[in-house]
Parts: C-alpha cells; sequence; structure tokens
C-alpha cells in the first residue's frame, strides 16, 4: 500500500517514478496499474518499472546506476511478522542486509553525495514497548525476527549516514491501514 501511495504522490509532484518488482509467475502490481498509461504492459508515462530483488546486490548497483536516482525510498520488507518466526533467515536477508546492500549500491555508483535515502523502518523496533507513548528516545527491544531485521536496517542507516555523510534517514512507521492494504 505505502509504495503504491508514494509513487502516486511522487507521479503528481513531475517525479519520474522507478519501482523495483520481484519476477513472479503472476503479476503482483494490481495496486499500481492505475499508474500507467497501459496498465496491460506497465508501459508509458513516468512510472517505469525494473525487475529485481533485494537479496541481489548485482541487480541493486545495475539498477541505481542505471537510472542515478536522487531519491531512493525503501519499503521492501518481508513484513508479516508471524511468517518471521517461519522465515527468520530470509527475513533478516530482505529487510536487513537488503537495506545494506542498497545503500552499499548507492556508494559502489558514487551517488553518496547526489541521493537522499529513506527508509521504512516500523514500530515492531519497540517491540516490548518501554514506556507509552514511544518518542524519540524510547530504548529500542524488538520481539520478531522482522523486528531485529528492521533493528539491524535502523542502525545500518544510521552508521552509513555518520560514516559517509550521506543523507540518509529512518521513519518509523506504525500500523496504517488502507483499501490497499496487502
Amino acid at each position: 500500500q505505502d509504495g503504491s501511495y508514494l509513487a502516486e504522490f511522487l507521479l503528481e509532484k513531475s517525479y519520474e517514478v522507478h519501482g523495483i518488482v520481484r519476477r513472479s509467475s503472476s503479476f503482483n502490481t494490481g495496486r499500481i496499474e492505475h499508474l500507467y498509461k497501459n496498465p496491460q504492459a506497465h508501459i508509458e508515462g513516468n512510472m517505469k518499472l525494473h525487475y529485481g530483488d533485494l537479496t541481489d546486490s548485482t541487480c541493486l548497483v545495475k539498477i541505481i546506476n542505471e537510472v542515478k536516482p536522487t531519491e531512493i525510498y525503501n519499503l521492501g520488507a518481508q513484513s508479516h511478522v508471524k511468517i518471521s518466526f517461519d522465515l527468520a533467515e530470509y527475513t533478516a536477508d530482505v529487510d536487513g542486509v537488503g537495506t545494506l546492500r542498497l545503500l552499499d549500491a548507492i556508494k559502489t555508483c558514487g551517488l553518496i553525495n547526489s541521493v537522499k535515502f529513506y527508509q521504512a523502518s516500523t514500530s515492531e523496533l519497540f517491540g516490548k514497548v518501554q514506556e507509552i507513548p514511544q518518542k524519540e528516545t524510547t530504548p529500542f527491544y524488538p520481539r520478531s525476527p522482522y523486528g531485529a531485521a528492521k533493528l539491524y536496517a535502523y542502525w545500518i542507516v544510521v552508521n552509513f549516514r555518520e560514516a559517509y555523510n550521506l543523507f540518509a534517514v529512518n521513519g518509523i512507521l506504525f500500523n496504517h491501514e488502507s483499501p490497499r492494504r496487502g
């Protein structure tokens, strides 16, 4: 849901929007088909999709090098908390190390000084809540592989911001619903 709303917002501001979609035997682009002049072919207009995956460093470098974006929004994740216990390693790979791969691709492509990076973090970082309401100084205490993977992503974003002076921020998202929720 978030990606489709963000794409709409950016397209309304006359951005050229590029998205990464995992290759699948069935199309899973129903939430963004309305953004294309030709929704069956996913072509025409300022919305472009690239096949790729957060588990594949090479494809991320190729896409970022080709597109040379000025802004990157990482909304990609295996985000089902319960499933993260069953697929803990995959969740860590996509949600945690996938964020590192994106940041490393920015660095590899020489875009540290020209890209703004946004990481979609989660309220699951707080997990076992230490105080209500949570605020910027509330300690993190994740209680799932999903929360732990997202915590790694959170800190690797901070690390790249401080180590390389990259414009990189985390947005901690709490539960939000919409008709497009997957």
